[in-house]
């Protein structure tokens, strides 16, 4: 605060003038919006692109930069999402196709990523998030792909191998297991309810806390909360916003064995975004099952200077113990050192295939 204020009454009028001002700045960025709307609808073009990838995360990204404080950049970068994903619902309405029900930590990423001026359509399986987005009903899909802790959701990356779809972004969740419950504490409970990963990542806090208690796995999260909900003896592991959507009390939170608990999502969409200076591009590849094979694969990556940042290995599901490999570097397809190493790629694997360019999850 630049100035000192001697008294209340005055701090609080400075407050509703800041926030007079704020308003009116809001609404004329949402004007502005409007216009780039009216811009590209008399372009012609049926397939203009209103919502930007690449454009967003270079926004977040000056936000942060000149962030000050008081207000944290994670904070700063959720205020200006939300004002974003509002502008952009005046010039297009978007629907985000996402692993449900809602309450999952699915959810939670869409809604970080898109804020909340959108329409989230809840699917019960990976696939079907894929076909979704594919047939045009969806804008864009988030999904799963690999947690800090329990490694790759190999569901998600074999969905790759056959769709057309791109990665359009990424997502970085920090997660937070809670406790919930219709009760107020421990007592007289007989079942625990959670997805596989969540119990595995609470193994520890539950062997400590709730050693004699029956654990059940379930679809997700959500859907232990939402069982929950209907059975007085027993507990979920799920989010603070299942908590809140299914009308159980929070009995303990943060039970997660690893604090840095950290799950990825991607954004699958129909194209793939312009370079924001600070991207990632996944690939995906595959050669003969002979000496040096993948050795010869990652030397144009070398040679071009490029850091790769993540590879895992799948069945290719063609041939027997004949593999393929995902894999994450730093770079955009257009950037010139990225296009050299992928020309050298094309003529030594037996499969190139490039699943996308993204900018880089912003916090």
């Amino acid at each position: 605060m630049s100035k000192k204020y001697s008294n209340l009454s005055e701090i609080r009028e400075r407050i509703d003038e800041l926030d007079d001002q704020i308003q009116q700045l809001i609404n004329e960025r949402a004007e502005c919006a409007q216009s780039v709307a009216d811009i590209k609808s008399q372009s012609g073009d049926a397939e203009a692109d209103f919502y930007r990838p690449e454009r967003e995360a270079q926004v977040l990204r000056k936000v942060i930069e000149r962030n000050k404080g008081p207000l944290s950049s994670e904070e700063m970068a959720r205020l200006f999402r939300e004002i974003m994903s509002s502008c952009l619902a005046l010039e297009q309405p978007m629907r985000i196709a996402f692993l449900g029900p809602e309450g999952t930590y699915t959810h939670d990423a869409a809604l970080k990523h898109f804020g909340h001026a959108v329409k989230t359509v809840p699917h019960v399986a990976i696939d079907e998030i894929f076909r979704d987005v594919e047939a045009g009903f969806s804008h864009y899909g988030v999904v799963p792909v690999e947690n800090s802790t329990e490694g790759v959701v190999n569901h998600t990356l074999d969905m790759f191998l056959n769709s057309p779809l791109q990665i359009s972004g990424e997502v970085e969740l920090r997660i937070h297991h809670c406790l919930l419950s219709k009760g107020k504490n421990l007592t007289g409970m007989k079942k625990v309810y959670a997805h596989q990963q969540a119990l595995a990542q609470c193994r520890e806090w539950l062997d400590e806390n709730l050693k004699d208690v029956p654990r059940i796995a379930v679809n997700s999260n959500a859907m232990a909360a939402k069982m929950a909900a209907n059975e007085a003896d027993t507990i979920a592991i799920a989010s603070i916003t299942a908590a809140e959507l299914y009308g159980l009390n929070v009995i303990s939170c943060n039970i997660e064995d690893e604090p840095d608990n950290t799950t990825r999502f991607l954004i699958i969409g129909r194209q793939s975004p312009a370079a924001s200076g600070k991207d990632k591009t996944s690939l995906l590849l595959s050669t003969p099952n002979r000496p040096g094979g993948l050795s010869d694969l990652l030397k144009p990556l070398a040679d071009s200077s490029i850091s790769m940042t993540k590879i895992e290995s799948r069945p290719s599901r063609r041939a027997m113990w004949e593999y393929v490999f995902f894999i994450d570097i730093d770079g955009h397809t257009d950037d010139a050192n990225v296009a050299a190493a992928l020309d050298a790629l094309a003529n030594k694997a037996s499969v190139l295939k490039v699943l996308g360019s993204y900018p880089v999850a912003v916090l």
